[in-house]
């Protein structure tokens, strides 16, 4: 059977204390409690800067066995460098510490700036770089910096597979050779749901299936209605049974690459008015995987729906 995560992207907003969050629960706490509401969440922190070994240590231990987590690359690779010259910043990135999550590593996403555009030379020689078990990521993480050697953030044993999916926001990727590339790599294109803001495609180029969910109507702000998580429910049906939605908007026409299940991992990034947990909540519900939350003493998951 698949593996099917439904979370929120980051847990860490001021509007949803008291809210969300109930009164009186400590920041520290937050967390321990979010991880209990959902499934899987997808670390942000990661984007603005590297964090440390003993960040990602604490954030496995503070979450209940079987959880996972999304890391999300940082955006001085992607939108400062824009993918050049980005060998030392890559192998710097896998050195900070992500794999010390290990059973609770799930996807790395890399997100680019909506100005820009494909290029197909830079983008193989990215796709080349990413490592994808975690032996080849203790090895990209030999070509660090001075300051990061020695560490701690590779001390992990074994060689599980590494997953990666990338989100896009210029029409330029709007191409076959992009979906050939991704395809050819085993990586996923983040199916990104904008308020139509940015593309929104659902080709599937790898096992697995990524998606983020800006906003039904507004971007960031607006909650997704009952009928809008039908639909996503249903997506995320057959995308979970290897199929694809016979709506499906795809650049490249045709059926995927076939498989029998594919595992989906879903996060919710309405975080402005809380719309995100609430609405996270709600789609594990209908997908009957609430249920499978975990749950320790003192930590209240209940969440009002």
């Amino acid at each position: 059977m698949s593996d099917i995560r439904i979370g929120i992207s980051g847990w860490r907003y001021g509007p949803w204390r008291k809210d969300f969050y109930p009164k009186g629960l400590p920041q520290d706490d937050e967390l321990a409690f979010a991880s209990r509401a959902v499934n899987s969440i997808e670390i942000n922190g990661s984007f603005y800067s590297l964090q440390t070994p003993e960040r990602y240590l604490r954030w496995r231990d503070e979450t209940p066995v079987g959880f996972v987590f999304a890391v999300k690359a940082p955006r001085y690779i992607t939108h400062v460098r824009r993918l050049k010259d980005i060998e030392e910043p890559v192998a710097n990135f896998f050195a900070s510490g992500p794999l010390l999550l290990g059973k609770k590593l799930g996807p790395f996403l890399w997100q680019f700036p909506p100005n820009m555009k494909f290029d197909e030379a830079r983008f193989t020689r990215f796709l080349e770089l990413l490592p994808h078990s975690r032996k080849a990521a203790r090895e990209c993480a030999l070509g660090c910096a001075q300051h990061l050697r020695d560490n701690g953030g590779t001390d992990i044993k074994g060689n599980a597979r590494l997953r990666h999916a990338v989100e896009i926001r210029n029409e330029s990727f709007l191409c076959e050779a992009f979906i050939k590339l991704l395809r050819k790599h085993q990586v996923a294109l983040v199916v990104a749901d904008s308020a139509g803001k940015w593309p929104y495609v659902e080709d599937l180029t790898a096992d697995f299936v990524y998606m983020r969910l800006h906003g039904d109507v507004e971007l960031y702000s607006s909650g997704y209605t009952a009928q809008a998580l039908r639909r996503w429910k249903q997506r995320i049906q057959h995308w979970s049974e290897g199929r694809q939605a016979v709506d499906a908007q795809l650049i490249v026409p045709g059926p995927p690459p076939r498989r029998t299940t594919r595992d989906v991992y879903c996060y919710f990034d309405n975080d402005q008015k809380v719309h995100a947990p609430y609405d996270a909540r709600r789609l594990l519900q209908k997908l009957s995987l609430d249920h499978e939350l975990m749950t320790e003493p003192g930590v209240v998951p209940e969440v009002a729906l």
